[in-house]
């Protein structure tokens, strides 16, 4: 009798626990369907609440500087991965990029110089771009990185803390080897990746100063530049950031201008696979914000 109801008690515990794990892969597979394949969309313009706060300032300060924007570099090997592909040139591409650059006598500054020259403690060349990273993947290592040393240009990476060491991501010591480079500023993009705007403050300051004191704790560098997850910032998150400490931060938003009054809403460009004439009309185009 008693091993009758151990072996009833058994069937219900499989059966409960098969039911358990059939409803949890149908939710999976429901949220990876609505979710996990569709990427936030990132803001694209400037908050009215931002626009508002500085329609009476007037800027004293004005740099034409493309700040372009990249995420992976390299060989996409998984077809079926759109959104990486969507966000991905070749590093044949990026070579030809900077050699179109070079050729043209154009400056490759960091933000930290930007942020300097707007504050009137620096100048910049008339001709200048900033080349910018974020997320923070490990093909920087991999691919760019060796192409800035070939060059002897310079670039910002933005680094979200709790992703180093992922697979996919660069590595603590690939990370401690890059912030040894003259060539590299390293920049704070939150500790998660955080959609910023609409947050309560207290995860606001979080994601903010605590992605700031890692990655200067931990790396014995000065952290002065910041980029917005998604582009997605607002009057609250700017007050943040600058009571941070940081010096200036980019988004999303297409433009070159950069100007004090937009110091902490930098406008960038995503440069695609242009190389050549099409790329210099970056700098020439100005009719661009």
């Amino acid at each position: 009798m008693a091993m009758a109801k151990k072996h009833r008690s058994n069937q219900l515990n499989f059966t409960l626990f098969t039911i358990f794990t059939f409803l949890t892969l149908i939710s999976f597979f429901i949220l990876k369907e609505s979710n996990f394949n569709k990427p936030i969309p990132g803001v694209v313009e400037i908050p009215k609440e931002v626009q508002e706060s500085i329609k009476n300032v007037k800027p004293q300060k004005s740099f034409r500087v493309p700040i372009l924007l990249y995420h992976y570099v390299e060989y996409v090997k998984d077809e079926g991965d759109t959104i990486r592909k969507s966000l991905n040139i070749v590093p044949f591409i990026f070579e030809q990029q900077i050699k179109t650059l070079k050729n043209a006598g154009i400056s490759f500054i960091t933000t930290a110089d930007l942020a300097n020259a707007l504050d009137d403690k620096a100048s910049i060349d008339p001709k200048s771009v900033i080349l910018t990273f974020d997320d923070g993947y490990r093909d920087f290592y991999t691919d760019v990185f060796p192409i800035l040393k070939k060059y002897q240009v310079k670039a910002v990476v933005y680094i979200v803390p709790n992703f180093l060491d992922l697979p996919n991501n660069l590595t603590t010591w690939q990370l401690k080897e890059i912030a040894q480079s003259p060539l590299v500023e390293i920049g704070a993009h939150t500790m998660n990746h955080a959609y910023l705007s609409g947050l309560p403050l207290n995860r606001v300051e979080y994601e903010v100063k605590q992605s700031k004191e890692y990655l200067e704790s931990n790396f014995e560098i000065k952290v002065t530049s910041f980029a917005y997850p998604y582009g997605a910032f607002d009057n609250q998150t700017i007050g943040v950031v600058k009571k941070a400490g940081f010096k200036s931060a980019v988004t999303a938003i297409y433009g070159v201008f950069a100007l004090d009054v937009n110091k902490f809403f930098l406008y960038r460009i995503r440069p695609g696979v242009r190389t050549g004439d099409s790329l210099l009309e970056l700098f020439r185009f100005e009719s661009l914000k």
